[in-house]
């Protein structure tokens, strides 16, 4: 009798945990990046160009990696009122074909933003504050579409796997009720 395969500590523990560490990583630089500037603005009188973008930089990657993390714990905003006139069976059809979607826009976001970021490659363009290549910040939008598809794809593993084996789908956790 074999043993059942258990993953690797470390990859069990990024796959668990990669869109918590870098948002937390990214919300701590805004925060404390803002701190600063307010200080700098309101007690010296004085304020600078790269806080701005480093706040409006993190930002973003705040919101593509978020969204990938929304998709991960199925926390998007829904209608969630069809779900409840619709069985299980249906419910998770509706949850698959969503992710299915959700896939295509991600995948036309993963391209396009790709070719900008190649773009910016090309012709070496930089930030005006900070000085740094502009590609650091336009990489925010294919890595937080490729987390979010890898998400989609474990998305839909699941939903199928539990389709087929007769279990009630995952649906998340509902923001009010």
């Amino acid at each position: 009798m074999t043993k059942p395969h258990k993953p690797n500590g470390w990859i069990h523990a990024i796959d668990q945990n990669l869109e918590r560490w870098a948002l937390l990583v990214f919300y701590c630089v805004l925060v404390l990046t803002m701190a600063v500037e307010v200080v700098r603005r309101e007690v010296f009188s004085n304020s600078s160009v790269w806080g701005e973008e480093i706040v409006r930089y993190s930002f973003i990657y705040l919101v593509w990696i978020g969204a990938a993390a929304a998709v991960r714990e199925r926390a998007h905003i829904r209608i969630d009122v069809v779900f409840g006139f619709v069985s299980p069976r249906a419910k998770a059809f509706l949850y698959l074909f969503g992710d299915l979607v959700t896939a295509v826009v991600a995948g036309f976001a993963l391209y396009w933003s790709w070719e900008s970021l190649m773009v910016s490659w090309k012709f070496g363009s930089v930030s005006h504050g900070l000085r740094v290549s502009m590609v650091w910040f336009l990489a925010a939008v294919p890595i937080g579409m490729t987390i979010l598809m890898y998400r989609l794809q474990q998305s839909i593993r699941r939903d199928i796997s539990d389709l087929y084996h007769g279990r009630p789908v995952f649906e998340g956790e509902r923001l009010f009720d």
